[in-house]
């Protein structure tokens, strides 16, 4: 006779090799061990049946988030952004090497930083390494202790201990990069195009998203194709901004080279036509920018140009985020979005028609594919971990930031309505969040480590 299983989920219609089914998903040892018809009699300790109206999705991947601890745990730490995560329905969250102290680019940095994530984590954590100057030439024992890849700016990061690197270092932490097959993430923003750009700034929008034009993505973007063409590296645009650049990563990829590229939530939701001066709450780089703008990312994600969304969740103190009394130069530029980013890209398809698919396909799919985690994050398979999510995505709620987990309750999301409500959040099969239960648990998250293979 089988042995029970752990768990059993049983739903009305849940996402499964590609498409939506009723089914029940029988879970052993934190793995999902058998994938049942919904009215199959599964035997398990414990059998949760999804009331009509919530659907079953794996949990999001979230590649992109700056978590600061250590050394800027007063902006966000471990424990508020991973009960964050679990609050959104991301089971997995990959830290970015910066803005903590010390910063992720040494074998040493690493250790410290695992050192905070693992007794605070209720979700899973990755984490990147960092390219900066002093790096380059001692990148892969740094890919050898496990991270996924390795983040450089091309312009001033905003912190002093994370330098950006020139046209020439970057052509350099390519080819090393290439020699051990790892993978370059960069923040593409042209430095000497924003030199030209610089303006008086203030409260004005307009004039903040002129001081960083399209140009300056175009550009840097130009660099990376040329290195990737030039190396053979693999390298990843972050946060694409501007609809401007399609073009040539449209032909990049027909070339075949091996660029992937990412938006977010905020320029998915937002238009600069509609920021009001003075709201730093928006400020990000690159920025976000005009409605015309908006709606082609949308066709790039649809066409696949655009290949995931993750949310560059890159929080500060409500102090440096409202620093100059809305002046748009000296606020701290970056968008708090980890909870609602799954919402907010929600949201944004349904009024275009896209269904939820696609949105897993982006959040969760594609995002554990550019960190080597596809067949066990990111989606409802025999021998996936069962990161599982009760969504009810025709249920709407107010944005009311005082009520997000963040450790700092700014949002550029306060005050909006979005649809979908995350009811039930599974970690390998153990509740890490449950909706309107504010009961203690304790933290079930693991540190992961890129696999060798």
């Amino acid at each position: 006779m089988t042995q029970p299983y752990d768990l059993v989920i049983r739903a009305g219609s849940v996402f499964t090799e590609g498409t939506w089914r009723p089914a029940s998903i029988a879970v052993r040892d934190g793995v999902i061990a058998a994938i049942a018809d919904a009215d199959e009699e599964v035997p398990a300790h414990v059998v949760v049946t999804l009331p009509e109206g919530q659907v079953l999705m794996p949990g999001v991947v979230d590649s992109h988030v700056h978590v600061n601890e250590p050394g800027r745990t007063e902006w966000e730490g471990f424990t508020t952004a991973t009960r964050a995560a679990a609050a959104g329905g991301i089971t997995t969250i990959v830290d970015m090497p910066l803005n903590s102290i010390p910063p992720t680019t040494t074998v040493q940095g690493l250790a410290v930083k695992r050192d905070a994530a693992a007794p605070q984590a209720s979700v899973d954590v990755g984490f990147w390494g960092g390219a900066i100057p002093s790096s380059l030439g001692a990148l892969e024992p740094l890919w050898n202790e496990g991270v996924f890849g390795f983040k450089a700016f091309l312009s001033p990061s905003g912190v002093d201990e994370f330098p950006h690197l020139s046209s020439a270092q970057l052509l350099e932490a390519l080819h090393e990069i290439a020699g051990f097959g790892g993978l370059l993430i960069v923040h593409a923003e042209d430095p000497d195009v924003l030199d030209r750009s610089q303006n008086d700034g203030g409260a004005d929008y307009l004039a903040f998203v002129a001081s960083r034009p399209d140009l300056a993505e175009e550009d840097a973007i130009a660099h990376v194709i040329d290195g990737v063409r030039a190396t053979g590296a693999r390298a990843h645009i972050l946060h694409l901004s501007s609809a401007r650049a399609l073009d040539r990563i449209r032909r990049a990829k027909a070339e075949g080279l091996p660029i992937t590229v990412e938006t977010c939530p905020h320029y998915l939701s937002f238009a600069a036509e509609h920021i009001p001066d003075g709201a730093t709450q928006f400020k990000c780089c690159p920025p976000i920018r005009d409605e015309g703008n908006r709606d082609l990312l949308w066709q790039a994600l649809v066409d696949g140009t655009i290949d995931l969304v993750a949310s560059d969740h890159s929080p500060s103190t409500a102090a440096l985020k409202f620093a100059g009394d809305g002046d748009f130069q000296q606020a701290w530029g970056g968008i708090s979005g980890l909870q609602l980013s799954l919402p907010a890209v929600w949201t944004a398809a349904r009024e275009r028609g896209i269904p939820l698919d696609r949105v897993i396909g982006w959040m969760s799919e594609n995002t554990a594919a550019l960190v080597g985690l596809t067949g066990v994050k990111g989606s409802i398979a025999v021998g996936a971990d069962a990161d599982l999510v009760a969504f009810a995505p025709d249920e709407s709620f107010a944005v009311h930031a005082d009520d997000l987990e963040h450790k700092n309750k700014v949002s550029a999301f306060d005050g909006r309505t979005l649809h979908g409500v995350v009811h039930t959040t599974w970690l390998r099969g153990e509740v890490v969040h449950v909706l309107g239960d504010d009961e203690a648990r304790q933290p079930a998250g693991h540190l992961l480590v890129r696999s060798s293979s």
